[in-house]
């Protein structure tokens, strides 16, 4: 017996082998046979010191503002992310006379490390299954809109528990396996993050849209920040002037050895969302319904923001962030949508739902509920209220300054005044002329309106169209003129009272109400199709799990943390091998390309560091070379930017930062032959904070300098 099961053990960790380099896992529950695989494939440390005890590599890595991953490396709390995660800090604290963004920034003492509005970083504590008890309170017989309030109700009563117990932390519930599976993890939330150090743009988003998800790279994306405590407790406390730098359990140590191709390569992070588990009806409706529309509006509202920009400064400083950010998912849905035609993703799919009903026809399990002609109809019936919900969102939903104020006067934003009297309730909009431009605004508008138009179905159309037809003969710009200059919503710090009679005239409040009635008219036309889709999608995944049930299997992204893990290398595409790294010699290369790409484009200093013919302790001691970007197999996805790369041993060897555009659409269908995750090398990284930055007392702290 003994031997048969030690057999069946050997097969089970062959077969994980041929997907070694697949999988986001939860960390408390790890699978046995991946964790024996991680140590075939070179990882040295045991189970506790990943998981379990302060010292554990798990307590290094942090939820990083809810959008991103970072890592503790020190100890006295700084951390570790990826340029672009700071982004939008780094802008917010930059003018025209002080521009950290172009011209990077270092605080050379903790007095002038800056403090950041609404960011903050997690630390998970703990993870629980609670399935069972989610089961028994009925939430696979409700409808979404139920299991949300459901959800609600749980988490409260967990964190009126834990609250007890100590006031710092929270617990937050999230479906796992599709609903299948309900998770409780308990976080401790610090508030007060402050931004250290940062290089130009010009590195840490060098190649800007050009080389996004592109191979080979050579950008510097990382930024400096420090967490700050409770002088007496050392635990989080909203910003002050008395808190201290954090004590944390444990930081992650830095290796500067480096890497060979084929070593283990681990990632710990916060991968936002997968959809691995999606049906071939599902991933149609992802890429004709998401992904096509949200490029198509993108793409023209980006055209025009970056051309302001550079025409003038102070409107680049404005939105470089949003930009960025806007950019970064149009370039990613049209990569996607390339994959999924290329690779033939959607017949694989299909595919593999043939073997799926063979198998209920043989087995008779799930026989009456999973219904793949149930499921193709009821897509069907969603299909163009979902396209036409992306096309209003993305015209309208957070594109322009207006609009915002629009949705916001209209739903959801809090009143000010007395509470025992409505009538002198009111709300006001603060100045933050800061953040946008009113010609950008205004141009933007003005295209995304006569193009929402254009791309949808004309019963979909807001009543405000009528009025631009009527009133404005269709003439967009005269439109937007009038409202910016006759609603009280661009007219920032004056009361805006909703009970009186002259609030739901205003041509803003209106247009916002139209808005906001398109919206639910759309998630009302949607709902019923949605919940018919999210049980059949949820027993497509049950269905999967139990015709596999002798494999390990990991559950789809949703922004709880995650390992994954794999070997450093690259790739063929063509007969071609990628390489697996990048060197100082590429960049310089690049940079000298800047007169016919600006986003090459790289400061004097910038040349004379990376053209250095000797980079003393940053040459790797195998090439010969300062090497800049590096590849592994680890399995990413968007969230995980910032997110720690390990060695063997649980040293930081790089940062991860983006994938491959030959593999976009590996967010539904892993292809282990090109997916790839792109890591700035943690070398590179104390390169620039050293010979650029001259950042002795943060090289000291980390235990990198005398």
């Amino acid at each position: 017996m003994k031997k048969t099961l030690l057999s069946l053990f050997a097969l089970l960790v062959a077969t994980v082998s041929t997907k070694a380099d697949e999988g986001m896992w939860t960390l408390y529950n790890l699978p046995q046979a991946v964790y024996e695989q991680m140590k075939a494939e070179g990882f040295s440390l045991t189970y506790n010191d990943l998981y379990y005890g302060d010292h554990a590599v798990k307590n290094a890595v942090v939820n990083f503002s809810g959008y991103c991953s970072g890592v503790v490396v020190s100890p006295n709390g700084l951390v570790f992310t990826n340029h672009h995660c700071g982004f939008e800090a780094i802008r917010s604290h930059s003018t025209v006379e002080h521009d950290y963004m172009l011209n990077g920034f270092y605080a050379k003492s903790y007095e002038e490390e800056l403090p950041n509005e609404n960011m903050f970083v997690s630390f998970m504590i703990d993870q629980q299954d609670i399935t069972a008890r989610m089961k028994k309170l009925g939430i696979d017989e409700v409808s979404l809109e139920k299991q949300a309030i459901l959800i609600d109700s749980i988490q409260k009563v967990l964190n009126d528990s834990i609250k007890r117990i100590d006031k710092t932390l929270h617990v937050e519930v999230d479906p796992f396996y599709e609903g299948n599976s309900y998770y409780a993890t308990t976080y401790q939330k610090f508030n007060d993050l402050r931004l250290v150090f940062t290089i130009p743009k010009s590195m840490g988003k060098f190649g800007g849209e050009t080389d996004n998800w592109m191979w080979p790279r050579q950008t510097c994306d990382f930024s400096v920040f420090r967490i700050y405590a409770d002088p007496k407790t050392n635990g989080p406390a909203d910003y002050s002037e008395n808190n201290v730098p954090y004590r944390p359990k444990h930081w992650a140590p830095i290796s500067m050895e480096g890497y060979k191709e084929g070593d283990f390569s681990m990632t710990l992070g916060y991968p936002g969302s997968t959809n691995r588990y999606l049906s071939s009806y599902g991933i149609r409706e992802m890429r004709d319904a998401d992904n096509a529309p949200r490029a198509q509006v993108r793409g023209i509202k980006q055209e025009i923001m970056i051309r302001h920009m550079r025409a003038d400064e102070a409107v680049r400083i404005k939105y470089d962030s949003k930009y960025a950010q806007s950019s970064n998912y149009w370039k990613n849905a049209l990569g996607m949508n390339k994959c999924i035609d290329s690779i033939g993703i959607i017949q694989q799919k299909e595919d593999y739902e043939r073997r799926i009903q063979a198998w209920m026809d043989k087995t008779g399990h799930f026989k009456g509920q999973l219904d793949f002609d149930q499921m193709k109809r009821d897509y069907e019936k969603s299909f163009i209220p979902s396209q036409t919900f992306t096309y209003l969102w993305e015209s309208f939903g957070r594109t322009n300054e207006f609009c915002t104020r629009a949705f916001r006067v209209n739903y959801g934003m809090p009143l000010e005044g007395p509470e025992n009297n409505p009538k002198k309730q009111y709300f006001v909009f603060k100045d933050n002329s800061e953040e946008w431009d009113e010609a950008l605004d205004k141009e933007v508008f003005a295209a995304l309106l006569k193009n929402y138009k254009e791309q949808v179905d004309t019963k979909y159309l807001p009543d405000f169209y009528k009025e631009i037809q009527t009133k404005f003969n269709n003439n967009y710009t005269a439109y937007v003129d009038y409202l910016y200059k006759k609603s009280f919503l661009m007219k920032s710090g004056k009361k805006i009272y909703p009970n009186k009679k002259s609030f739901k005239k205003d041509p803003g409040v209106q247009f916002g109400m139209q808005l906001i009635e398109a919206v639910f008219g759309l998630r009302e036309e949607i709902k019923d199709a949605a919940d018919a889709i999210e049980k059949q999608e949820k027993l497509l995944c049950a269905a999967k799990l139990r015709m596999e049930a002798d494999l390990p299997h990991y559950s789809d992204a949703n922004f709880t943390m995650r390992l994954s893990y794999g070997q450093v290398g690259g790739f063929e595409l063509g007969g071609k091998p990628s390489g697996f790294y990048t060197t100082a010699e590429s960049i310089v290369e690049k940079m000298k390309k800047a007169d016919e790409n600006v986003e090459y484009f790289a400061e004097p200093i910038m040349h004379e560091l990376l053209s250095a013919k000797d980079f003393g302790q940053y040459t790797d001691p195998r090439s010969g070379k300062m090497q800049l970007c590096f590849l592994t197999n680890n399995d990413i996805t968007g969230g995980n930017s910032g997110s720690p790369m390990f060695d063997g041993k649980g040293r930081l060897i790089g940062l991860a930062f983006d994938g491959n555009w030959d593999s976009l659409s590996s967010d539904i269908n892993f292809d282990s032959r090109l997916a790839r995750c792109i890591g700035v090398d943690i070398r590179f990284v104390i390169f620039m904070m050293d010979r650029w930055g001259q950042a002795d007392r943060l090289l000291r702290e980390m235990g990198l300098k005398k």
